[in-house]
């Protein structure tokens, strides 16, 4: 989620270069990509791998890592050929703007939709955790795995 930050801020440094000329202009540009190559391969690129593997279950984990991967190529590919052809239809100034609000949103769905793997099992991850018995509480998900397991009296 922060990488996606960061990539915005990033783009958004690059893009006011465009109001300047000369070394500042360079500046602005160097000291933009930097951060956002930097936060692309701390942030989104990372987690194209990292989450696929934490949070499929081990059955289809292979196949749900693929997937990530592939549509993290697609997006890849997409942008490779769009990028120059939006850059001469709208512009550098636009274009950045587009892809500080598409880096903010990554951010938003990242937030929205995370699932917190820390402290769980990862062979139990596609499991539905046991309800408590006699409790009207929803049922919890311990990382401890003795807890998972049925107690015999």
């Amino acid at each position: 989620m922060f990488g996606f930050v960061g990539c915005a801020v990033g783009l958004l440094l690059a893009s006011l270069s465009v109001d300047f000329s000369g070394t500042l202009k360079i500046a602005l540009i160097f000291a933009g990509f930097m951060l956002f190559n930097f936060m692309t391969n701390l942030g989104p690129n990372a987690q194209t791998y990292l989450l696929a593997g934490e949070v499929f279950p081990t059955a289809i984990r292979g196949k749900g890592a693929g997937f990530a991967a592939a549509f993290a190529k697609i997006g890849a590919v997409a942008t490779a050929f769009l990028f120059p052809i939006l850059l001469d239809t709208i512009g550098t100034r636009l274009l950045l703007y587009g892809l500080i609000v598409t880096s903010l949103l990554g951010s938003l769905v990242t937030w929205q939709f995370r699932i917190e793997t820390s402290g769980v099992n990862l062979d139990r991850i596609g499991e539905a955790p046991r309800p408590t018995e006699g409790s009207g509480a929803p049922p919890r998900v311990s990382a401890d795995p003795r807890e998972r397991q049925p107690r015999l009296a």
